[in-house]
């Protein structure tokens, strides 16, 4: 099942005795494009703290009522510890969370991830901080969790020019992996919409905010349009990936 990021946001999240807050943003891996986690903001019930909260630990995911479940307690969630690094996350402050919970490390001593299931841990920041962080330069090379909302709105610059910027992610429920990215060509090609494999990206450019693609304008031009009518399943994927596999002159 797809869902794009925009239609998650303000979802509740509740403990297994109580509401938790509501689904702010997500942070996603920038070398597997897996989820990591969610962003819950905690309102009035932990004022000022914001609360990571790894799609493993979901228990029921009610579209209906937008509500998601987790199997953790209120006490859990408040008790967690607090991360005291520059954002995003880093690989050394999840090794200091492993130390708190009984957690299976998912990388490996090269840096690269041995899975994409999510990790089940907790994280708790002061929401001014997590602002803030966002903000901070993003030269260590050992980051690799990238907030969704910071991505959206970015440029992105083809081989020969740029094309449009970030709108919205699409992501599979039942990996929570980003399948597709959802770019507005906006001014240069007014009105149209088009999705692109995060596997045709070659770099973000955190400084610039910009999404560097491996592909021309000429392909994003030619590109199916992007119709929200329209289910994202396994036909429509292949004319995608048939369409940014061939040579457009």
């Amino acid at each position: 099942m797809q869902r794009n990021i925009k239609s998650l946001v303000d979802f509740t999240l509740g403990a297994s005795d109580g509401v938790i807050g509501k689904v702010k943003e997500f942070y996603f891996d920038d070398e597997t494009w897996v989820l990591r986690y969610l962003i819950v903001d905690t309102g009035n019930w932990l004022t000022g703290r914001i609360v990571l909260i790894s799609p493993e630990d979901l228990l029921t995911l009610n579209w209906e009522n937008k509500v998601f479940t987790v199997d953790l307690s209120k006490e859990q969630i408040k008790n967690s510890p607090d991360i005291n690094t520059v954002f995003p996350v880093s690989r050394q402050e999840e090794i200091k969370l492993n130390q708190h919970y009984p957690l299976a490390h998912y990388w490996s001593v090269s840096g690269h991830y041995l899975s994409s299931a999510p990790v089940p841990i907790v994280i708790a920041l002061p929401e001014m901080e997590l602002e803030e962080r966002k903000q901070t330069s993003l030269k260590d090379k050992d980051k690799h969790l990238r907030s969704t909302e910071t991505i959206t709105g970015y440029k992105i610059k083809a081989t020969d020019g740029e094309i449009g910027d970030v709108e919205d992610f699409f992501i599979d429920i039942n990996t929570w992996k980003i399948d597709f990215i959802l770019i507005d060509t906006g001014d240069w090609f007014p009105g149209k919409k088009v999705l692109i494999s995060p596997d045709k990206i070659k770099e973000i450019d955190w400084e610039t905010g910009a999404v560097i693609i491996d592909t021309t304008i000429a392909h994003i031009k030619s590109s199916p349009e992007y119709d929200p009518k329209r289910e994202l399943n396994g036909a429509y994927t292949l004319i995608l990936e048939e369409h940014y596999n061939s040579v457009v002159s």
